[in-house]
């Protein structure tokens, strides 16, 4: 199979009034609304997983949401899609919450305020025309704040923490349609519970977030790292800039590329040196998978620009034709990143056939009783595969098995095997966070398969 675009995004818009599901499988054409979702719009980001109800709501206020949590039995939040498991999943009903879009700034304390339909791409240069900026941003802007805080998604650099680490507030509706406050002033460690959620506490409606001045970067790509340089070096090559990645496919004795994105204050201006740890300076754009045009990525060749268009890997605009993936990523302490990285390295004929890209990144640790990061320093080590799920199935217990004597933790909202009973070994607070989602939703109104399989089996 050819390696195709790295990564797809959807533009659809859901739009249908308050508890009147906008595709049901029982309704004829003529019923259907002129907005009714198309069976492919009825699948997640990349195609792979298809929702298992036909009972959608989009509230056009947090009114309406509170109302229809009380009207509901069942009911899960659907944010961007982007996860490529069934966490988001459910087989009564699902709330997208896409009209609501408010943003506001509280300039004397820092922060600025989101609704949940609010997704990085619009909240960035929303910040940066007036002046703010956010600590770190994902590959992808296309994704939701909310939903990215809920399930601990990160940027890269050894001194930044993952996006939930700006969330200084959150507001929720608890089973009950009860509004919950929680701030990180206030309530402490129950904060930190909350935050990377997963789905279990509630239906966020708010996230309050801290903003920093605007700043510029730029980013240089390097080609051919030698991997005994990666060894002999590996902090220095991850600390190079404010956001490092590597990409490699594992299948020679060189990391592929080396992206070091740098604010421009803390770097000379023109062109960058031509030789980094063995490797070159690319004399172009370029694409994670070389091979592939780099018309949708951000800008690099060092030129300057801000923040929001050089942390990601993508653009905001760019609308791929076609391109089905799975990813997969795990978390593993900073202090066996070498190691973990040497013992993929000897998994490449295995790994090649299914793999498109590897990316391997620095997170800061954190305090979130559900994050990866979960007070330790982290390496990340994702793979982007061709989408042929069974293959990979089938691969994925001998990379966790590799990756266990270094207590790698999956990413929540992408492809896993591990059993439950090994995430509650590596989740200290697992025990309190099930106990917090019990306060907040006592009758599993938020629960699903997912979280019955990979958290509550605990409980």
């Amino acid at each position: 199979m050819e390696k195709r675009a790295f990564l797809k995004t959807t533009s659809a818009t859901v739009i249908g009034s308050l508890l009147t599901p906008l595709l049901s499988c029982n309704s004829s054409p003529e019923q259907q609304t002129p907005s009714a979702l198309t069976e492919e719009e009825r699948k997640n980001w990349a195609g792979n997983l298809t929702y298992s109800t036909d009972q959608l709501y989009q509230p056009a206020s947090v009114e309406e949401l509170q109302e229809a949590i009380r009207s509901l039995d069942k009911v899960k939040a659907l944010g961007t899609r982007h996860c490529f498991n069934n966490i988001a999943d459910s087989k009564a009903s699902q709330v997208s919450l896409q009209k609501l879009r408010q943003i506001s700034i509280d300039e004397d304390a820092n922060t600025v305020t989101v609704e949940a339909g609010v997704n990085y791409g619009m909240l960035s240069p929303y910040l940066h025309e007036r002046g703010y900026a956010l600590h770190n941003l994902a590959s992808l802007p296309h994704i939701s704040v909310v939903g990215a805080c809920a399930t601990a998604t990160h940027g890269s650099g050894v001194n930044n923490k993952n996006l939930s680490s700006a969330v200084n507030k959150i507001e929720f509706f608890n089973a009950s349609g009860d509004l919950v406050s929680l701030s990180r002033a206030e309530d402490g460690d129950k904060f930190n519970g909350a935050v990377v959620n997963l789905g279990a506490l509630g239906i966020v409606t708010r996230l309050s977030l801290d903003i920093e001045p605007t700043y510029d970067m730029r980013q240089d790509i390097y080609l051919s790292l030698p991997v005994s340089q990666l060894e002999a070096h590996f902090e220095e090559i991850m600390s190079a800039g404010y956001s490092v990645s590597l990409f490699t496919d594992w299948q020679s004795d060189n990391v592929n590329q080396v992206w070091i994105k740098r604010k421009v204050d803390n770097v000379p201006s023109g062109p960058a040196e031509a030789d980094f740890y063995g490797a070159q300076l690319a004399d172009r754009d370029v694409h994670p998978i070389i091979e592939i045009s780099a018309e949708n990525c951000t800008k690099q060749m060092g030129v300057a620009g801000p923040w929001y268009e050089r942390l990601p890997h993508f653009r905001m605009e760019f609308t791929p034709s076609s391109g089905k993936e799975l990813q997969t990523e795990f978390f593993v302490p900073r202090q066996h990143a070498v190691e973990a990285y040497l013992a993929i390295q000897k998994l490449k004929d295995k790994v090649g056939p299914l793999l498109m890209i590897s990316e391997i990144r620095s997170i800061a640790a954190d305090d979130f009783w559900m994050s990866p990061c979960y007070q330790q320093d982290c390496i990340v080590f994702h793979f982007t595969w061709e989408q042929e799920t069974e293959k990979l199935i089938e691969l994925l217990p001998t990379i966790e098995a590799t990756l266990q004597p270094f207590d790698a933790r999956p990413h929540w909202g992408k492809v896993f095997t591990m059993s439950a009973e090994r995430l509650a070994s590596l989740y200290k607070k697992m025990p309190d966070f099930i106990n917090l989602a019990k306060e907040y939703d006592p009758e599993g109104k938020f629960s699903n398969a997912y979280l019955q399989q990979h958290i509550f089996t605990q409980a």
